[in-house]
This record gives structure tokens, sequence and C-alpha cells, in this order.
């Protein structure tokens, strides 16, 4: 019979796994030729990226001094903080610091929809951002190049140096957490959805949101090693109460109500107005639209996202016993219906 457990010990498995998120990452079936020909000169290569990531050793260029420890000590810290919550490291974490590919995403104007996604080189300049945007965006496409904190479509996973010490430790995990999850129903459907066999968004939020609460969770764990107190979570307000998180969920209900309304280009008007209002509150962002929407609805967590699943993950963690307990029960589900269910069943 076959066992999945002691794979993560063996190279075979590591192959395994460097092939299957090199393919998950690839343009879905669903990208248009023309998308594909405009970001074409900028495109990452994945395969070769991620063989020279995978059997290279440290890269060149890679800042490790924003760490009080290396990044392999990161990695073992991980996985202590995973031991004593009872949950496997399998993979093995493994965490390089360096700047990950960015992230092409396209929508729809006249709706939000991450319809699709693909990689670019890391590091291209700000200039060639805005070309591929403005070249996409002129074919009646709302598109947005978002630099991402990690990247666990690699092994090791990558995650940005140019993060505060906190941010740097929740990402790694949350990488970990993605390649753990891809072995398990509800990560192996998020990962089918990067293949171009789409899924219920649902699950798809579901998958990221489960992600980064394990990132928050473990990640706590691993910053008070480093003599940090992990700071309370807070609504996003600041010194001058701004609530940056509630003003952003009025954006994305009234963008959501226009677009509906089939106002697109009053929405579209709406956004970059908003835009200068959170820039004026010392929230800079340099693209507002459909796309940004698309992106940042996958997380639960984020106030741009309209989603109820991380509500309703907040409430099965609460009554959960355990992280490892919550994440068996999640990790397990295949429709969004499950979530809506187990919630249901709860103790009023």
């Amino acid at each position: 019979m076959f066992r999945l457990r002691p794979l993560h010990r063996n190279q075979l498995y590591l192959l395994f796994m460097l092939l299957i998120f090199s393919a998950g990452c690839l343009p879905g079936k669903d990208s248009g030729a023309e998308i594909r020909r405009i970001a074409e000169p900028y495109a990452l290569e994945l395969l070769t990226w991620e063989l020279h990531n995978c059997l290279a050793p440290a890269a060149q260029g890679s800042d490790a001094s924003v760490l009080p420890v290396s990044p392999e000590s990161l990695s073992r810290d991980i996985e202590q903080a995973l031991a004593e919550q009872k949950i496997a490291a399998a993979p093995p974490v493994r965490t390089r610091l360096q700047p990950p590919p960015l992230l092409l995403v396209v929508s729809p104007r006249e709706r939000i929809l991450y319809s699709d996604r693909l990689l670019l080189q890391p590091g291209l300049e700000i200039s060639r951002i805005e070309e591929v945007e403005s070249a996409i965006d002129a074919i009646g496409l709302s598109s947005l190049v978002v630099k991402i904190g990690g990247f666990g479509a690699a092994y090791p996973a990558i995650v940005s140096p140019s993060m505060p010490l906190k941010n740097i430790v929740e990402a790694a995990v949350e990488e970990w957490a993605h390649q753990y999850l891809a072995l398990r129903p509800l990560g192996f459907l998020y990962l089918l959805d990067c293949l171009g066999f789409s899924q219920d968004a649902g699950v798809i939020t579901m998958n990221e949101t489960l992600a980064g609460m394990i990132a928050q969770e473990i990640g706590d764990m691993v910053y008070r090693r480093y003599g940090e107190s992990p700071l309370p979570q807070q609504a996003g307000g600041t010194a001058d109460g701004f609530d940056f998180s509630a003003e952003m969920g009025l954006t994305r209900r009234h963008v959501d109500e226009l677009l509906a309304a089939g106002r697109v280009d009053e929405a579209e008007v709406y956004m970059e107005q908003r835009r200068i209002f959170f820039n004026s509150h010392d929230f800079p962002i340099r693209k507002l639209n459909q796309a940004y929407f698309a992106f940042h609805g996958i997380y639960g967590q984020d106030p741009g996202s309209a989603s109820p699943v991380y509500g309703q993950m907040r409430k099965l963690r609460d009554a959960s016993s355990s992280l490892a307990g919550f994440v068996d029960r999640v990790s397990a589900m295949t429709v969004y219906a499950e979530l809506e269910q187990a919630v249901d069943e709860l103790p009023r």
C-alpha cells in the first residue's frame, strides 16, 4: 500500500514537490494568448529558475541580515513550533531569503474575478511593470503586477528579505503551509486551479485563508523566540483615527455595487478617487482596480476581501481545541458548503 508520510525524508519527495509546484504556477488554461504575448518579454522561466533555486547554494545577493538567526535556523525554529503543535513538518521547512517573482493578476473590468495570473521576473523596473499593465488594460481587461512577500511554489520556499522581521517569519510559515496543504484535499484543489482546472472561488479563499491562519499562529510562536512580542491584532486603525480596514471594506462593497449595476466607468473613477484618499492617509497604493480586489479578495483576512470565509474559519478555530485539529478538519474539505455546515453545527 502506498504510504505518503515517510516520503518527506526521501529526495524523490523533494523532486516531486519541485515538479508539482512548477506546474502549479504555470498560466492557467484560460490565459489569453494576448496576455501571454504581452507578458512574454518579462515572464519568468519557471523551470530553470526553480532548478537553480533548488540545486544552487545560498543565492547571491540574498540578505539574511534582517534576521537574528540564519534562514536555516529560522526553518528549524518553524519546525520546532510545528512539532509543539503536533503538526508534521512534511515537507521539511526550507526557506531562502531573496526577491520572489512578481505576480501579474488579471481580472475582467465588469466584475471582480481572479481570472488569470502569470509569474514575472523578480526586480522588474516600475516602467516595465506599467508597460505590461497598460498593454493589458488596453485590450479591455484590468491588470495589476503584485510584489508578493513569498513564493511557496519552489523548494526551498522564497521569502522577500525587504520586509519587517514579523512579516518575514509569517511569510516563511505561510509558504511552507501551501506546500503542506497541497498534499491534502483542500490544497490539492487549489493546485488544480493553478493548473487551469477551475475550482469554486470559496475553495481558493479557504486554502489561502487557512495558510494565513497557520502563518499567524506559528509565526507568533517563532517571533517570540527572538525576544519579540507580536503586536495585538488590530482593525487597521492609525494614531490619527484613520481605519484602513473599515475604509477598504467600504470601498470594496461600493465597487461591487457599481459593477453589479453595470456602471464600470463610474466604478473605476471611484477606485482612483479612493486610491488618492488612501495615499493621503499614508497607505500607499500604486493602483486600485478590479485586479487589486481580485488578488486581495482571495485572502479572507484582507480588508479588500468580500468573502465571509475568514469569519467562519475564525469561529471554527475558536471552537477547536488545537491548531492541528483545526487544520486537519479544514484541509480535508473539498467544497465551501462543508465549511458552512461545520460552522452551522457549532454549539450556539
